[in-house]
């Protein structure tokens, strides 16, 4: 687990520009937008303005004015898993979904354009996953990184890693470093000799009642005083704290049951 963007500013300030591949921005479709801006701001300290209007009610959440990912509002008969869902960068969205396509992958929305802030598609891998693909304009993504309420990593979790690493290997050109180890079933997928995202394979271990999904971590202050938090907003703790060599880590549900994880860095 690493930082998900480029190398970044003395600020935390990302890139001008995501590298094509890099995980560029996190988006959440709920149902009640309201109530999600205001358990999402109490928690991370956001802020919210609206964003392009194209898919419904959009807002995007900033820190210190910087944004950091974006809320949109479901349509009241779309009966859709409410998921954090990755953005990748590209340079041409419709080649890139393009590419998904043939490589076993579908693509459910788009290629659009948002307004003027970029193109965009979402679609799933062939397992099931759903990512996202942004060819920015004016919007370039994620604004700010490495400070408590932004987006930290990005990892798979599926039934397995070799056919699924496979696929985004194709369609994002990653690299693969797999973790060596008899019991687990770990891919780091790296660009430019630098780790991005992860795919980590559960088997049967998998939640039936969710399938394979991307899960995004947020990074926190301190991870307990967070997890009290997230608990009296009305969310949910789904594995409690854990020591990483990353960091202490906790998996957590949202109030409409979004899946993410709080990761408070270590050292």
């Amino acid at each position: 687990m690493t930082d998900a963007r480029g190398s970044t500013g003395p600020h935390g300030e990302a890139p001008a520009r995501h590298t094509p591949g890099t995980p560029c921005w996190v988006s959440l479709m709920v149902h009640g937008l309201a109530a999600t801006e205001e358990f999402y701001g109490a928690l991370f300290g956001w802020e919210f303005r609206p964003g392009p209007q194209q898919l419904g009610p959009y807002v995007r959440a900033l820190l210190d004015g910087r944004e950091v990912a974006g809320i949109g509002q479901l349509p009241p008969d779309r009966h859709l898993p409410i998921a954090w869902t990755p953005y990748f960068a590209s340079q041409n969205t419709d080649l890139t979904a393009e590419t998904a396509r043939s490589c076993g992958g579908t693509i459910g929305v788009g290629p659009l354009d948002a307004a003027d802030a970029g193109r965009l598609a979402i679609g799933s891998d062939p397992s099931g996953a759903v990512f996202g693909i942004w060819q920015a304009a004016a919007h370039l993504g994620t604004a700010v990184s490495g400070m408590p309420g932004t987006p930290a990593w990005n990892e798979l979790l599926t039934f397995e890693t070799a056919s699924v690493a496979k696929f985004y290997r194709a369609v994002f050109g990653y690299e693969e470093e797999p973790v060596v180890s008899a019991d687990f079933d770990y891919v780091a997928l790296h660009l430019g000799g630098r780790p991005v995202a992860g795919v980590h394979g559960l088997g049967q271990a998998l939640p039936r009642d969710r399938g394979p999904h991307w899960v995004t971590y947020f990074q926190v202050a301190d991870v307990d005083d967070a997890l009290d938090q997230l608990v009296h907003l009305g969310g949910h703790v789904l594995k409690p704290v854990h020591d990483t060599a990353h960091g202490r880590v906790a998996a957590v549900a949202d109030p409409e049951g979004a899946r993410f994880a709080l990761l408070q860095p270590a050292g």
